[in-house]
């Protein structure tokens, strides 16, 4: 009886989070001129650059590795708008966390819950709960 009740409770969650994910954004769109969309470019990614650089994570980063984060932010105001391009391109292309360690350990991690509920068997030291 408990079983069936946690069962419907479980499906019940799962179709109300189904349809909460399938309800449609609101979109907009405009039309965009030539002009509009050059001249914007560089100033959207100068803001970008300075979002990051105003970051406290970024400037701690900065400080540990030696850097003046004010002298940071003088040398990217500095850059012509070819060159913030390619470094706004170049940051969203850099991946999120940026090392390798996190990757490993989040693998880790799934395989060694995956051997716990028995679904794999990869590693030794686990016994599984089924």
């Amino acid at each position: 009886m408990v079983h069936g009740r946690i069962v419907r409770m479980v499906a019940g969650a799962v179709v109300a989070g189904l349809l909460a994910s399938t309800v449609p954004a609101p979109a907009q769109a405009r039309v965009v001129s030539t002009e509009e969309a050059l001249t914007a470019t560089p100033a959207s990614d100068r803001a970008a650059l300075d979002a990051l650089l105003a970051r406290e994570d970024v400037r701690a980063r900065f400080e540990a590795l030696g850097v003046d984060p004010a002298q940071a932010r003088e040398r990217v105001k500095a850059l012509d708008d070819q060159q913030v391009r390619d470094l706004a391109a170049r940051i969203d292309q850099l991946p999120a966390g940026g090392d390798v360690l996190g990757i490993i350990v989040t693998i880790f991690i799934v395989l060694l819950i995956t051997d716990i509920l028995g679904f794999t068997k990869v590693f030794p030291f686990t016994r599984a709960i089924r």
